[in-house]
């Protein structure tokens, strides 16, 4: 007999006597050849003995042979696709009779595709105007500014000013800088800085408090009131260079200010072309999700919740921040994550659907080049990189996201692109 809930699935299954009974007496006999009982030779025991002195580990043995026979012929016999492993309960063991056991498991689910080419999406193809260059090229000038020593004067605003910094008191790290510059009226610097090094000369030194917000971008500075003695060392004026041929050249391979422009605007185009595909193809996915209703297991969406809350983890650690001072509320992680898990889990059983039917696979020439690619950012040789690939099974995975990708961009070629709704003024 078997239920069926969604992808929750349940089945009695009943293992005949003769079964039973031979493979007991397969076990017996295997017990038997190593039984070391006081009294008899290795492998000599009467079996009426061995049955007594191991009745727990014939038993578990029994089960642990014939439970995943028979439960993998029934699920096979209806042609399921079990996830995770069973929950195997009412197990029915006595001699001379049936073995009889409940399993309850999920399967992979089964859904037909419904429309997936021609999803209307907001698109706009993106433009980059004569300003956007300006901009770009300027904040160009701004990377290639030189500082230059000024007479030395009483800092004012505009000025920079070189300035060796201690803490005296508010943290418990001290902060020593022999360097650091500061912008004299600057938004970017925190009020207090400006007030009390404007009017200071080189050689000059303060002492003053400083109050850091609640938000600012450093941890051990937010909040806090610093005591701080800052000494000038010199007062410097921001030089930028000519927007000219010669700016050109000194960034790459442009001969002339015109080339460097062109190539500013192809990049920015690069950029706001990715971005705009990429917001376009998740507002797909998010169409293609809605319009497909089918139940998920429970156990593909608690793989998806690890792997988020994994990524969330690497990224705090690449941020500094121990993961293992985070304690984790698994059950309350599961149900704020539960629904971006299972649109995740939707949204990539459908592209693999989608890219089945429609042969879309990554070629070993793509493969290659990605491998590639990450031997370059490791530093290594290629042969090396493959090989700690491949070990680590990551191959697959590489292909599997060129094709989940290839797939993201066959729908949005296929895709009808409206431009967006624009609010009313």
């Amino acid at each position: 007999m078997a239920l069926v809930e969604g992808c929750k699935h349940s089945i009695e299954i009943t293992v005949p006597v003769a079964e039973v009974e031979k493979e007991t007496e397969r076990v017996v006999a295997e017990i038997q050849k190593k039984a070391r009982l006081p009294g008899f030779r290795p492998g000599h025991a009467p079996l009426s003995i061995v049955k007594t002195r191991f009745a727990g580990e014939i038993r578990q043995d029994v089960l642990e042979k014939l439970v995943p026979r028979f439960f993998q012929a029934a699920v096979e016999k209806d042609h399921l696709k079990v996830v995770g492993r069973p929950d195997v309960t009412d197990v029915h063991f006595h001699a001379g009779e049936p073995l009889k056991f409940k399993a309850e498991f999920e399967v992979a689910p089964e859904f037909e595709l419904g429309e997936y080419r021609g999803i209307s999406i907001p698109y706009d193809e993106p433009k980059v105007s004569d300003e956007d260059v300006n901009e770009r090229l300027e904040a160009l000038r701004q990377q290639r500014a030189e500082f230059v020593n000024e007479e030395p004067r009483p800092l004012a605003d505009g000025d920079y000013a070189l300035v060796s910094l201690e803490s005296l008191s508010g943290l418990a790290e001290k902060i020593q800088q022999d360097e650091i510059s500061f912008k004299i009226g600057d938004e970017a610097t925190l009020p207090a800085f400006t007030e009390n090094l404007r009017g200071a000369s080189p050689e000059e030194s303060r002492e003053f408090e400083v109050t850091y917000p609640e938000d600012y971008d450093r941890k051990n500075l937010a909040g806090k009131t610093v005591k701080f003695r800052a000494t000038v060392k010199a007062v410097r004026r921001k030089e930028l260079p000519e927007l000219n041929d010669e700016f050109a050249k000194d960034l790459g391979d442009y001969q002339t200010l015109e080339e460097l422009k062109t190539a500013v605007r192809s990049a920015i185009l690069r950029e706001r072309e990715q971005r705009a595909q990429e917001e376009a193809k998740e507002a797909l996915l998010n169409k293609l999700v809605e319009q497909h209703d089918f139940p998920l297991p429970d156990a593909y969406i608690d793989r998806q919740i690890e792997i988020n809350v994994d990524n969330q983890l690497r990224t705090l650690a690449a941020q500094g921040i121990d993961p293992k001072s985070i304690k984790l509320d698994w059950n309350k992680v599961r149900e704020s994550q539960k629904d971006k898990a299972a649109r995740d889990v939707k949204a990539s059983l459908l592209l693999d659907k989608i890219a089945e039917r429609e042969a879309i696979n990554a070629t070993q020439e793509e493969v290659d080049r990605e491998v590639q690619r990450i031997a370059r950012q490791q530093r290594e040789a290629v042969a090396v990189t493959r090989a700690k690939l491949q070990k680590d099974g990551a191959i697959a995975r590489i292909a599997g996201h060129i094709r989940t990708e290839k797939t993201l961009n066959f729908l949005f070629e296929q895709a009808r692109k409206e431009a967006p709704a624009r609010p009313e003024s």
